[in-house]
């Protein structure tokens, strides 16, 4: 943070390290559960505000212990989260998806009244906040179970754009950098050139890795300034308009849970289904993991409602319980709260 806005007192450095990890973990935990978005679980863990900031400060050459820490436990907690728990998550998203989905509504849920605290008293451009980031947030969730998505022409622009989503995703609670890049067709491109590099890299052949250039290049740029340029407006958003701001991030927070209804299930696809943008081939069948089976809506049994209730409140309860581990700090920089 800037001299006026310190991130944190150097004697709460160890209990935001602990926050920091949780944060971390939950964020990797939710890159696993098909969309989730990592930076609602940074808000529900109440580390978001903290996390931004500290992008934004390294992202500019201010570089304090505080934001160094915050990141790096970030990052590392989220990659071993990956490591450790990939394997159980996508087994559970499989078998139980259902199950899954309502532990991370609780999850999610729970961060609800963290952000509540901060933006208290409500104002009315705390409200108009919420309305706007619940009514974005609700369109994207329908969109993509109607399964809208774009052309699929690529370019520069488009390829740039999409990295501006993808860096919007992992900055945002409750927006899925995959369903971004469908809405701008860019899904596949992306997904196949990352998939060639990793064949590249196996292969240990830098020649065939250097060949997607095209596509890597234009979109990692639009990923740095997408990383860069929101966590640095949403710093500045939460400095100068924070009751609206606020609003908004709590309306994503709990429109995301639109998103996670329980009860769907993965279906394996056929010959001649389109998915993500493709008509699908006996081949790209064959290579598809189970987790990223289309998903089709079912009716559920009394055990399986009773169990959704009682996942979303223990989801909570977790939630809430890391809340107690430090509560975020009123901002004193409270200046056009609007």
């Amino acid at each position: 943070m800037s001299e006026n806005e310190p991130i944190a007192p150097k004697e709460n450095l160890s209990l935001l390290a602990v926050r920091s990890a949780i944060g971390g973990a939950l964020m990797g935990l939710a890159n696993l559960v098909p969309g989730i978005s990592g930076g609602t679980m940074l808000l529900a863990a109440g580390v978001y505000r903290k996390f931004v900031g500290a992008v934004a400060d390294v992202s500019t050459l201010r570089f304090s212990l505080a934001s160094l820490l915050v990141l790096g436990t970030v990052v590392s907690a989220a990659g071993v989260a990956l490591v450790v728990f990939a394997e159980p998550i996508v087994w559970a998203v499989v078998n139980y998806r259902w199950a899954t989905y309502a532990l991370f509504i609780g999850l999610t849920l729970g961060g609800a009244p963290l952000v509540w605290k901060l933006a208290r008293p409500a104002t009315t451009s705390m409200w108009i906040g919420v309305a706007c980031g619940f009514v974005t947030i609700t369109a994207l969730a329908l969109a993509q179970f109607a399964g809208v998505t774009g052309s699929g022409q690529t370019g520069f622009v488009m390829l740039f754009l999409a990295g501006l989503a993808g860096a919007s995703a992992m900055i945002l609670p409750g927006v899925s950098g995959g369903y971004l890049l469908l809405l701008l067709g860019q899904y596949v491109p992306v997904l196949d050139t990352l998939a060639r590099i990793g064949d590249a890299v196996e292969a240990r052949d830098p020649v065939m890795a250097l060949q997607e250039w095209s596509i890597c290049v234009p979109f990692g740029a639009g990923l740095i300034v997408g990383v860069v340029g929101v966590s640095n407006l949403i710093k500045f958003l939460l400095r100068k308009y924070k009751k609206p701001t606020l609003g908004v991030l709590l309306g994503l927070l709990v429109g995301a849970v639109i998103g996670l209804w329980p009860f769907q299930q993965g279906v394996a696809p056929v010959v001649g289904d389109e998915y993500e943008g493709r008509v699908l081939t006996q081949l790209d069948i064959d290579e598809m993991e189970a987790v990223d089976y289309p998903v089709r809506f079912f009716t559920p049994s009394a055990m399986q409602v009773g169990g959704a209730i009682v996942l979303i409140l223990v989801g909570f309860g977790i939630t809430q319980a890391i809340s107690l581990v430090g509560g975020e700090e009123e901002d004193p920089d409270d200046q056009n709260e609007g």
